[in-house]
């Protein structure tokens, strides 16, 4: 029972206080930046480990007609494939948006080690706002969570795109 107690604390979604975690959310965001000229939702991915970037990554649903194209998927399908390793327990992975259930449990399939998201997504967010798939007790794995590392920067790319969307569909 107390390792359980141990797991969910060293799980909680912590605030950042490292300027690494604004150094790899801005590659993030370059990524989602990306995937906003291509005309897909603009969310990015950068898989870290400890030798630094493996694979940056963004959304290519549209592009590539993959409804599981989303850029931490695609991020960490390269990162396993560049290690050559499916485990990826020293890594963290960096993303602009909140991880889908998909996503959040692809991240808990690799084993990874953490997760920084920038903004919460109060419609599919699995890592706090709807689930919590990376500290679930029923679960084989859990992972550290850190949220809203440049969250106002992540909205409002987001929120820039769907206006420019909704005002060309007029």
């Amino acid at each position: 029972m107390e390792t359980h107690s141990l797991i969910k604390e060293n799980t909680l979604t912590a605030q950042y206080d490292t300027p690494d975690d604004e150094y790899y959310m801005h590659l993030a965001l370059e990524e989602a930046d990306y995937a906003a000229e291509l005309g897909e939702v603009p969310i990015g991915a950068v898989v870290v480990s400890a030798d630094g970037v493996v694979v940056r990554a963004h959304n290519r649903r549209e592009v590539d007609h993959d409804p599981s194209a989303h850029a931490e998927f695609i991020a960490l399908r390269e990162a396993a494939q560049q290690l050559g390793r499916w485990r990826l327990s020293d890594c963290t992975v960096y993303v602009t948006l909140e991880p889908c259930p998909m996503c959040a449990g692809l991240m808990q399939q690799a084993r990874i080690k953490r997760c920084v998201f920038a903004a919460a997504d109060p419609k599919s967010g699995a890592l706090g706002t709807l689930y919590r798939l990376h500290d679930d007790s029923r679960l084989n794995h859990s992972f550290q969570v850190t949220s809203g590392v440049l969250a106002d920067e992540s909205s409002k790319l987001l929120q820039d795109f769907f206006s420019r969307l909704r005002k060309n569909r007029s």
